[in-house]
């Protein structure tokens, strides 16, 4: 039996997307290729929302919190990055420009 095209895959319903490990270490993407940082993937992809904010990788985290999309994470991580930045960012503002965080349809992945 071949391996899928892109094992990196997740489907849910009609939605599909590459995988959480995948999307929280994009770096960027060539064309409709999101290109993945693999050695932070291999590393700390395992890491819950919460683990990778408190090892400083904050966009990271909060592209975690946002693949998952479970409010109450999304807040829990606000909380926790304000009480370090000395910000006060809430999940009604939109802390997508901050990070540069978008949820994209995206299948294809590329590891560098």
């Amino acid at each position: 039996m071949m391996a899928p095209p892109f094992p990196d895959v997740v489907r849910t319903g009609r939605d599909t997307m590459i995988s959480r490990q995948s999307f929280i270490f994009t770096i960027g993407f060539d064309g409709d290729t999101a290109v993945v940082d693999k050695r932070a993937k291999a590393k700390y992809g395992r890491y819950s929302t919460m683990e990778l904010a408190q090892a400083g990788f904050f966009r990271a985290a909060y592209a975690s919190a946002v693949f998952e999309e479970r409010p109450e994470e999304l807040k829990s991580f606000l909380d926790y990055y304000n009480s370090l930045a000395g910000t006060a960012y809430s999940p009604a503002d939109d802390v997508t420009r901050l990070f540069g965080v978008a949820k994209e349809k995206t299948v294809k992945t590329i590891e560098l």
